[in-house]
């Protein structure tokens, strides 16, 4: 009886696709099954092949990242993200640095508080927290307000009623206004450039920032 062929869905070229096919081949023509068993029998193959791979090519890319990551440190982990910045206390202090030059301190220290806020556990400390936080970012009688929508909405009779997530529209505001605005500043800063010993002035000279949006693809 004539062997039929079976056709499978989206059949590639891929020289491990070929290996998988040859053998499914192979042991189909040994014996005549149900299409069923055929499709069993040729994802066997298929798993088969995958764990004949060298583990090194498995786990390159893997080991390639986390290579990477171990490398980067300072400042040039601070120009991958803002979180990045944010993450690591000494760039928190120059981040500062750079925004009291601006004017604009109040922004990473509203969201640091916001961030200390989502931790408290005791209900009585989260209330003082939020007291504190109210009065000195979002109340209109601040001389540290932010700019931000929506703390009209918040009044003090809700702060003895508060959560750990009752600041979090208003955190990320603030965090997409620093993340588009003045860190992106930041980057071109003085304070920036100095602390990677980069000259102030040259134009010719490529900044960290640039360099590291050409490593890491950002």
């Amino acid at each position: 009886m004539r062997q039929r062929k079976l056709l499978l869905p989206g059949r590639e070229k891929g020289r491990g696709f070929q290996k998988a096919t040859s053998e499914f081949e192979k042991v189909a023509g040994e014996t005549q099954r149900c299409p069923c068993c055929q499709r069993r029998m040729f994802n066997r193959a298929v798993n088969r092949l995958s764990r004949k791979r060298p583990p090194s090519e498995i786990q390159d890319i893997n080991v390639f990242a986390s290579t990477s990551q171990q490398c980067v440190t300072g400042a040039v982990k601070w120009s991958i993200s803002l979180e990045n910045l944010l993450e690591d206390p000494e760039g928190v202090r120059k981040f500062r640095e750079f925004l009291k030059k601006e004017f604009s301190e109040e922004n990473v220290l509203f969201w640091l508080a916001c961030e200390e806020f989502k931790k408290i556990q005791d209900m009585q400390k989260l209330r003082d927290k939020a007291k504190y936080i109210y009065a000195t970012y979002l109340s209109s009688t601040s001389t540290t307000q932010v700019n931000v929508e929506g703390q009209s909405k918040l009044n003090e009779s809700m702060l003895d009623q508060a959560h750990p997530l009752m600041f979090e529209k208003l955190q990320e505001q603030i965090f997409n206004l620093m993340k588009f605005d003045s860190y992106k500043r930041f980057l071109r800063s003085d304070i920036f450039l100095k602390e990677n010993g980069q000259k102030v002035s040259g134009g010719s000279e490529e900044t960290v920032a640039k360099r590291a949006s050409i490593v890491y693809n950002t």
